[in-house]
C-alpha cells in the first residue's frame, strides 16, 4: 500500500506541476482475475406512456437487481439495448411512447476488497476517487471505432499481470473477462530460460523481444547480463524468440478458449484488436492472426488530436481511455484548465515517463 501511495503521489505531483493544474479528483482503472461479468434484463411499466429519464433509471435499476455475493460490488451497468413494447434494438428510448420498457444490460462486478484498496491508496494520496473503471472498457473507448463495435470485435488488452477482454456486437458490449496471464509471465519465462534477473529480462524483452521465431535472422546473438557479478553472456537471439513465442501463443490461445466458451468467436466480423504494452512485440499481430484465424490489428489511441504522436502507443490505451471516460462522466471541473497547450503536452510527457519507469 505504501509503495502504491508513493507512486500515485509522484505521478500526480509531476503531471500537475508540468501542466499547471491542481489535481484533486481521479478516475481509477481496475483489473484482475476477480473481475466477472454477466448479461441481465430488466422490465418496468412506463407510468406516463412516454419514456422519461426516470423510467430509464428505473429499468436499469431493475436490470442490475441480481443476486450478488456479499464480497462483490457492481462496477458497471452498461446498456446493450432497450425494448419498447417489443420493439427491439433501441439505443436511446427517451421520449418514445409505450407502456412497457425493457433493458438488456451488461453488468461488470469486482471484489469489494480490490475496490476498497484503490480508494484507500488514492485517499492517502489526498485524492478523491470519482469512479473505478474496468480497464478493458476504458481501453475500448480509446482504440475501437463504431464500425468495429457494430460488426463484432474483441479487444484484447495484454497488460503486465493479466489480459483483459471486451467483446462488442451491434454497438453494445456483450462480454468481458480477465485472463490471469500477461507480460510479466513472459518476463519471468525469459528470466528462467536465460538465467538472468527479472530486470534484465524486462529490458531484453522490450529492446530485442520478438513474438515469432521465424522473424529472427539465423546466427543473430544477444547479450544477456548475468547474475552474481559474472560477465555478460552472448546467446542466440532465436532462443529468446522461442521463449517469447511460446508464452505469447499460450496467452492468445487462452483468450481464444474464453471467446469460444462465451460463444462469440464466430461473431467477430471485425476481428481482434490487440492493445497494451505486450502488443508492441514485433510479430505479435501475425502470431495472433495464426491463432485466431481472423484479421488482427494493433489498437492505438486515436481521439487525442492535440497530443498527437505522444499518446499513439498501445501502452497508453487504458490511460487515454480513462481520460475519455472522465470527460464523458465528470460532473463539473475537477482540475483547473491549463493556460497553454504546451503545458498539457509536458504533463503527458511526465505521465509517459512514469509509465515506463514503473
Amino acid at each position: 500500500i505504501d509503495q502504491t501511495v508513493s507512486a500515485i503521489k509522484q505521478v500526480v505531483e509531476e503531471a500537475g506541476l508540468m501542466a499547471g493544474v491542481n489535481i484533486a479528483r481521479v478516475y481509477a482503472g481496475i483489473a484482475g482475475t476477480h473481475i466477472t461479468s454477466m448479461n441481465s434484463h430488466g422490465v418496468i411499466a412506463i407510468k406516463s406512456r412516454e419514456v422519461t429519464q426516470a423510467d430509464i433509471d428505473r429499468v436499469l435499476d431493475a436490470a442490475k437487481a441480481i443476486a450478488m455475493p456479499f464480497d462483490r460490488r457492481v462496477l458497471h451497468v452498461i446498456p446493450q439495448q432497450y425494448i419498447v413494447d417489443e420493439q427491439e434494438g433501441i439505443l436511446n428510448p427517451l421520449g418514445m411512447s409505450g407502456v412497457r420498457l425493457e433493458a438488456k444490460v451488461h453488468v461488470v462486478t469486482g471484489a469489494i476488497s480490490a475496490v476498497e484498496n484503490i480508494f484507500k491508496c488514492c485517499n492517502r494520496a489526498d485524492l478523491q476517487v470519482q469512479d473505478v473503471v474496468f480497464e478493458a472498457l476504458a481501453a475500448s473507448d480509446s482504440v475501437l471505432d463504431p464500425d468495429e463495435k457494430h460488426l463484432g470485435v474483441a479487444l484484447v488488452d495484454i497488460g503486465g499481470g493479466t489480459t483483459n477482454i471486451a467483446v462488442f456486437l451491434n454497438q453494445g458490449i456483450c462480454h468481458t473477462a480477465v485472463v490471469g496471464l500477461g507480460g510479466n509471465h513472459i518476463t519471468s519465462d525469459i528470466s528462467v530460460g536465460l538465467r538472468t534477473s527479472v530486470e534484465e529480462s524486462e529490458r531484453i524483452k522490450r529492446e530485442q523481444g520478438c513474438a515469432l521465431t521465424d522473424w529472427v535472422e539465423p546466427g543473430d546473438v544477444i547479450e544477456v547480463g548475468s547474475v552474481g557479478g559474472q560477465k555478460p553472456r552472448q546467446l542466440s537471439h532465436s532462443i529468446l524468440a522461442e521463449i517469447i513465442e511460446a508464452r505469447t501463443e499460450e496467452i492468445l490461445k487462452v483468450v481464444e478458449l474464453e471467446l469460444i466458451k462465451a460463444g462469440y468467436l464466430e461473431s467477430l466480423n471485425a476481428g481482434i484488436v490487440l492493445t497494451g504494452g505486450v502488443s508492441l512485440l514485433p510479430g505479435i499481430r501475425e502470431l495472433a492472426e495464426r491463432v485466431f484465424d481472423m484479421p488482427v490489428r494493433i489498437g492505438l489511441p486515436y481521439k487525442f488530436g492535440g497530443l498527437g504522436d505522444m499518446v499513439k502507443n498501445p501502452m497508453f490505451s487504458t490511460a487515454t481511455g480513462l481520460l475519455l471516460y472522465s470527460r464523458e462522466h465528470a460532473q463539473g471541473d475537477f482540475i483547473q484548465p491549463p493556460d497553454s497547450p504546451d503545458r498539457l503536452r509536458r504533463a503527458w510527457a511526465a505521465v509517459k515517463g512514469w509509465f515506463k519507469e514503473f
